[in-house]
């Protein structure tokens, strides 16, 4: 589970590629040249604006009907001319999600999961689901523990890491309470899309050419050929600007538009599943497909200065959002000054605390009881806010003492009627499992399965354990933020353990330090990695506190002082987008939307 989102999907030896060039002799011309820095762009920073944060960029933009904000231009173009078709805010969520899932298959696809957090306006009121999806009926623990690698935990890929994928149903739940259009009509055009194709954007083909070659070097996924048809078409991934189609993904979507969830869960794509996965010798089938269903959930609410702050409870990993800004309440971060060494410590360090809770306490609440009240509460945040040294990093993290008692994709949208949509979803590392199902026929369906899986414990005891018919821990967390009783915000950090970090490092941008959303995504970011882990992994000492480039030398040097452990920036900041809704006195609210400069997307609004 660590270091997933950079460099586990780099190249087995591509860190140390430089090193080795730079032990083979050169050409006497070319020792004589002078050197060249390793990184052509390194001391360069942005252009300026003439206007908001000098970091930013680009601005907000703001429309009045509508707004979304995706990780593909073409998903976010779907998005807004569904609402401009007539369709509801959950509409284009669902176009944008099966857009992206083709659009953006690196992170996420109709073979994984949804979390979701909307604003109702007619019930005025914060909802969501959780849309994932339990381990196979047929898969023991014993088995489960026969597949574990070395250190003892459940791999990476492979049948065994699959999960009923939960998306599908996702969408056939929320279209039945919050869809306008015809289900038919906001899926067709997607199948179209995939049938057409679209040129390969930088940051996606960077994706998907690294995860293809981690999958080619590893030995346990059980079959192959499937996913190098769909993804690697004449042997290699597209390169940038190269049209990509997907008609294997075009037709099961037509299926499912025509054939409703059933088609998928309960139907002739299910009876494929499990042909497939009988093959291969997994375990997923179609009565595990067809039990299947979408649970709406109360989210849990903070209040953070004034601004309230909704997650999801477990199986996901959304209190651990509350958590950090529940005790980083406890300061004044504000006083301590943009992107300091002690407004990033204090962050990092509630971090820390928070995250050794998720460790300890986060697992499907059907099997375990979870003191939800008393982690998401102020008094506890209290008492744990008193274990940060303002100096000095904590040398070692426990979780709390509970009082006795019984790669991922992000988007935003919304519409004219005033509902605003917070949607994540994910194949978890990477791409998923490896498996690409087949209809039997040789012909792949187009969409590779989720290895959640993966997430599960093995060790007796811990609430995370694997069990048939379980959901193993989420790290998938939409956000959603209101102030005075009105909707403020749907925005969400995709990227695993930075999903809860980089939820709160918006929140405290924009109130505490008063970025506009764009300025709050685009502003550096901190990860820290290294601390207990839901499966069972320990924390790695004081762990390691990543920095993006655009954090001063000078703080970092006051960090190190601090006894932090830096490390390079790794690429695994997240991927944010936002949808902000902003009343005008006497005049009509209007949208504002930002996206991440981090990947290849947009925001519009009209």
């Amino acid at each position: 589970m660590r270091r997933r989102t950079f460099l586990s999907a780099l190249p087995a030896g591509a860190l140390m590629a430089g090193a080795a060039k730079a032990q083979t002799p050169a050409p006497a011309s070319a020792q004589a040249a002078p050197a060249r820095p390793a990184n052509p762009y390194a001391g360069i920073g942005p252009g300026d604006r003439i206007t908001g944060a000098p970091f930013a960029g680009r601005s907000t933009v703001w429309g009045m009907h509508g707004a979304a904000a995706t990780a593909h231009p073409t998903a976010t173009l779907i998005g807004i001319e569904t609402l401009k078709r007539g369709g509801s805010a959950i509409d284009a969520a669902i176009a944008i999600n099966a857009a992206l899932g083709f659009l953006e298959p690196v992170a996420n696809g109709i073979g994984g999961d949804a979390f979701c957090m909307l604003w109702d306006p007619k019930q005025r009121k914060v909802v969501g689901f959780n849309g994932s999806g339990n381990s196979p009926r047929g898969l023991s623990l014993e088995t489960a523990r026969g597949k574990a690698n070395a250190r003892g935990y459940l791999p990476s890929y492979g049948a065994v890491t699959v999960n009923v994928p939960g998306a599908v149903d996702a969408w056939w739940s929320a279209h039945q309470r919050y869809g306008k259009l015809p289900w038919k009509d906001v899926l067709l055009p997607v199948a179209e899309l995939c049938e057409q194709g679209v040129p390969m954007p930088q940051t996606i083909a960077w994706y998907l050419q690294r995860n293809m070659a981690n999958f080619d070097r590893s030995t346990i996924i059980e079959e192959n050929d499937n996913r190098k048809t769909v993804y690697a078409p004449g042997g290699a991934t597209p390169k940038v600007g190269e049209v990509f189609a997907n008609p294997f993904l075009g037709k099961t979507l037509r299926a499912i538009a025509e054939g409703g969830r059933d088609a998928f869960y309960d139907g002739p794509i299910a009876d494929q599943i499990e042909a497939y996965f009988k093959r291969i010798g997994g375990w997923l089938k179609r009565a595990d497909m067809a039990a299947h269903h979408t649970e709406w959930v109360e989210p849990l609410r903070t209040d953070y200065r004034g601004v309230d702050v909704y997650s999801l409870p477990p199986n996901s990993q959304g209190l651990s959002t509350n958590q950090i800004l529940n005790i980083c309440e406890q300061f004044d971060i504000k006083g301590m000054g943009f992107q300091s060494a002690a407004s990033i410590h204090h962050q990092a360090e509630a971090k820390r605390l928070a995250f050794e809770d998720r460790a300890r306490y986060f697992t499907d609440p059907r099997f375990a009881d979870i003191p939800l009240e008393w982690l998401n509460s102020k008094t506890y945040a209290v008492e744990r806010a008193k274990l940060i040294r303002p100096d000095r990093v904590m040398e070692r993290v426990f979780p709390g003492d509970a009082p006795t008692q019984g790669d991922t994709t992000y988007f935003s949208v919304a519409d004219s009627d005033g509902m605003m949509v917070s949607w994540i979803q994910s194949n978890y590392r990477g791409m998923g499992s490896g498996l690409v199902p087949d209809d039997g026929h040789g012909a792949p369906l187009g969409f590779m399965f989720q290895d959640r899986g993966e997430l599960f414990a093995l060790k007796d005891g811990h609430p995370n354990i694997y069990a048939p018919g379980k959901r193993p821990f989420q790290t998938i967390i939409p956000g959603f933020a209101c102030k005075g009783g009105e909707p403020w915000m749907a925005y969400g950090v995709m990227g695993g353990g930075m999903q809860p970090q980089g939820q709160a490092q918006i929140i405290v941008n924009m109130v505490d330090y008063g970025l506009d959303p764009q300025e709050a995504g685009d502003a550096p970011r901190w990860q820290h990695e290294g601390s207990s882990e839901p499966t069972g992994e320990p924390a790695e000492g004081v762990g390691t506190l990543f920095l993006e480039t655009g954090v001063p030398a000078s703080v970092k040097a006051e960090l190190t002082a601090m006894g932090w452990a830096l490390g390079q920036p790794n690429g695994g900041f997240g991927g944010y987008q936002n949808v902000v809704r902003q009343v005008n006195g006497r005049g009509p609210w209007t949208y504002g939307a930002a996206t991440e400069m981090r990947k290849d997307g947009i925001a519009l609004a009209y």
